[in-house]
């Protein structure tokens, strides 16, 4: 028997170790995105859209109802997070650009990860690819963020003759569809999913600290899934938005070519918009159903108490509101996404946050979470303290920004300027009263002060988005000629 001064010091040695030890194990990271997803989920509240696996892990994480991107376009958006940068920074707002043509030394997240020891894989789609036309190849990755990439090739792809399409033989950018035979596992995303299932049990046999990123390419056109996902969605329960008459009168001329830039997609007939939905709608629950797989893996692999998962999309998407289809605008249909995060360290389970959040927010925030510090060069700021308590606000607005216009975000309003200083026009949005944002305010005199107060403060993010980044070189283009900036 030891002496009780002994026993004592034994015990706080013990205590000491084990905090040490428990200290010095990494966090791992798994991020989940899908590609071209609104926020049309049964989680965010949606009456019809069945998303039981992303549902289950907002139980055990933190939703966050008011995540929105910087760039309602695939590839811009995807470099502006991966790098915790504004498109005005990265200077990427088109697609089919590699972030280093722009930054040549930026150090994206996964590579942040990659630098302190962790082994950081790719599966799917996390930079911008051309869907379908690069399924199966690294389209524009970069393979600086990574140790591994895998690039899974389904049936979907061989498919492509027996898909439907508003305009015969193009895909990505027109609204078309495929009630697919076979089963699930014959489809990419499938084939994604499992790719990821394996690499979770590696990881846990090797004990070895990981960043895995998973990119679905569904929901993305064309809209391909199983016919039983088809058939979770009949046609006569599909309700098309409606956009009264005089509509377009009320916004600016850029505002309106946003909305009306697709020509074949103007106007539909109802039973063509019923069946895009439907498509749709089958396609989200069919990547659900992927996702589920991953975070099923995740469990069975034994990681999940020692694994932060962020899940997200790469923008928002409209479905027939405003009279849109697709991406490329700033209402709120583009801009705003899905966001979940869940962390075995965060002190409750299942709560939600209104806060706003940016995307370029994930950087920071994974890393804070993993005990590593984000370069300086980061705009983000890190989500961390509202996983601990839902009403803490690390940003009072969220920022947006498309083609000449400018968008800022509040809990209130919406306020968007079209050319230099507004020029082209303004748009106001009260979501008090017009959660669809089909009121433009702004020519109303009782709006006259809120209009100028989010003006100046729309301004002010304007200019902070377009801060050189610090320790970047910037390479900016003009006719095909690269030009540094510093």
């Amino acid at each position: 028997m030891y002496p009780p001064i002994l026993r004592i010091l034994l015990g706080v040695f013990v205590l000491s170790a084990t905090t040490i030890l428990r200290s010095e194990t990494p966090t791992n990271v798994l991020f989940l995105i899908c590609d071209d997803l609104n926020c049309d989920m049964g989680t965010y509240g949606h009456p019809q859209v069945k998303t039981p696996n992303l549902d289950k892990l907002a139980s055990r994480g933190t939703k966050f109802n008011n995540a929105y991107c910087q760039y309602p376009l695939c590839g811009p958006s995807r470099a502006s997070f991966m790098t915790g940068l504004y498109p005005d920074q990265t200077l990427i707002h088109r697609n089919a650009i590699y972030i280093r043509e722009h930054l040549p030394n930026v150090k994206t997240i996964s590579q942040l990860f990659r630098d302190n020891d962790y082994f950081a894989t790719r599966i799917g789609k996390i930079y911008h690819y051309n869907v379908p036309k690069h399924i199966g190849t690294s389209g524009h990755d970069d393979p600086y963020s990574w140790n591994y990439t895998i690039n899974p090739r389904g049936r979907d792809v061989e498919d492509e003759p027996i898909i439907f399409s508003l305009r015969p033989g193009s895909f990505g950018g027109t609204l078309s569809w495929l009630a697919a035979d076979g089963e699930d596992a014959e489809q990419t995303d499938a084939m994604i999913a499992e790719a990821a299932v394996a690499e979770l049990k590696r990881y846990a046999q090797e004990k070895r600290p990981f960043y895995l990123a998973v990119g679905m390419f569904r929901p993305h056109t064309p809209y391909v899934a199983p016919k039983k996902y088809f058939d979770m969605y009949p046609l006569d329960e599909i309700k098309v938005p409606q956009v009264p008459e005089g509509y377009e009168e009320t916004i600016p001329a850029p505002a309106l070519k946003s909305i009306r830039r697709k020509k074949d997609q103007i106007d539909l007939a109802e039973d063509l918009a019923k069946q895009a939905i439907q498509a749709y709608y089958a396609s989200i629950t069919f990547a659900d159903a992927q996702m589920g797989k991953v975070l099923d893996g995740l469990e069975e692999a034994g990681l999940a108490d020692n694994t932060v998962v962020l899940f997200t999309s790469d923008h928002g998407y409209h479905m027939g509101e405003h009279g849109h289809w697709q991406k490329t605008t700033l209402f709120e249909n583009a801009t705003r996404v899905p966001l979940i995060i869940s962390s075995p360290k965060q002190k409750e389970k299942g709560t939600e946050s209104d806060c706003p959040v940016e995307m370029i927010d994930f950087y920071p925030t994974l890393a804070e979470l993993a005990g590593l510090n984000a370069p300086d060069f980061v705009s983000g700021v890190s989500l961390a303290s509202v996983l601990d308590d839902p009403k803490a606000t690390p940003r009072d607005s969220a920022f947006s920004q498309y083609d000449s216009g400018y968008s800022i975000r509040t809990p209130q309003y919406r306020y968007t300027e079209w050319g230099k200083e507004g020029e082209d026009g303004v748009e106001l949005y009260d979501h008090e009263s017009d959660s669809v944002e089909m009121k433009n305010l702004a020519s109303d005199p009782k709006y006259s002060a809120v209009i100028e107060e989010l003006s100046s403060r729309l301004r002010e993010r304007v200019a902070d988005a377009n801060k050189a980044p610090k320790g970047l070189k910037q390479n900016a283009f003009e006719n095909n000629r690269r030009v540094p900036n510093q």
